[in-house]
């Protein structure tokens, strides 16, 4: 009796070492906007990889629209281990005291995906995200999410229409100084809370990608939409440091290998997503869709391009020199 009692304990302990082994690490991914956004889906597609990649030793879950936590408050949850990964804009990593990323906000630095993708791909996107490192973050990965126009309740054709517009803006010095130099009053707000606030008449306008003006419904409580594709929106995969290189070795080589093809496939959908909601948009019927000249949009452009000069001393004008020489864009042929 007392080998069988035996037996059962010692097989009862074997179970449970094995599950205690077998069970999952789990990674809270939290951001700020939709599940149908071109970065909800990539973090949908990237918690699906992990699982597969890993065989179920890895369980990411997604937490989607600021259910978890809020602009404001993610980073310093990452930092205190509270949640393992963020995509947060790179405009967030300013009051982080890594203000270089504010590169990424100067109105009309990238002309297109291809120039992007010279910057995020290559040495000087490398560079960025070792920045990181000191603050207890790594920088694993950058998505796009696609390129800014401005909306408001007014038309919009010309720079001098946005003077006096009270224009909301996630937290940075870059924008807040575009929308200076515009004449526009910036307004920093919380993603989650600019539907209302523009409903409300808070705030007059925005900028945003189209994918995140239609998926937060914003189209409805704003009359006009100038695609001026000014500025590039796009995110940082971060994750806690410490958790990071905490990971067993081969797990985190599937992870990474996951995340490579989760930023394959952000930035392959980005811009379909933004083309598809713009059709939304205007099958919607409630925003008047204005597409600008060449002329209009190069009156914006001169209008905007003098805030790269005036964030020199705030970025570092060696970076900015560096992702013009990426680029080739010189802000003397204007």
């Amino acid at each position: 009796m007392k080998i069988s009692a035996l037996l059962f304990g010692l097989l009862a302990c074997a179970v449970t070492a094995t599950a205690s082994a077998q069970q999952a690490i789990v990674i809270k991914f939290s951001h700020v906007v939709a599940q149908d956004t071109p970065k909800g889906k990539a973090a949908g597609f990237f918690a699906k990889r992990a699982g597969e990649l890993t065989k179920g030793r890895v369980k990411v879950e997604v937490y989607a629209n600021s259910t978890l936590y809020k602009d404001k408050e993610e980073m310093e949850a990452l930092q205190l281990g509270a949640v393992q990964m963020l995509a947060p804009s790179l405009a967030k990593f300013g009051p982080l005291g890594v203000r270089e990323f504010e590169v990424f906000d100067l109105p009309y630095i990238f002309d297109g995906y291809a120039d992007l993708h010279k910057v995020t791909q290559g040495p000087v996107g490398k560079q960025l995200l070792a920045k990181l490192e000191p603050k207890g973050v790594m920088g694993l990965a950058f998505w796009d999410n696609g390129f800014k126009s401005f909306s408001a309740n007014t038309p919009i054709r010309t720079p001098a229409d946005l003077k006096g517009k009270k224009m909301r803006i996630q937290s940075s010095k870059v924008l807040e100084e575009e929308m200076r130099t515009l004449g526009a009053i910036p307004q920093v707000m919380a993603f989650s809370e600019v539907y209302q606030a523009l409903q409300t008449g808070v705030v007059d306008g925005t900028e945003n990608p189209i994918s995140n003006l239609y998926t937060q419904k914003m189209h409805e409580v704003q009359k006009y939409l100038t695609l001026t594709e000014h500025g590039y929106l796009g995110y940082a995969v971060i994750t806690n440091k410490k958790f990071w290189d905490g990971l067993p070795g081969d797990v985190r080589s599937e992870l990474e290998q996951a995340l490579k093809e989760a930023t394959d496939y952000a930035n392959k959908i980005a811009k379909d997503e933004n083309d598809a909601a713009l059709e939304a948009v205007k099958k919607a019927g409630k925003t008047i869709v204005y597409v600008p000249t060449p002329e209009e949009r190069l009156a914006f452009k001169r209008a905007l391009v003098p805030v790269h000069k005036k964030m020199e001393s705030r970025i570092g004008a060696a970076l900015i020199q560096s992702i013009y020489k990426e680029t080739g864009f010189d802000p003397n042929k204007l």
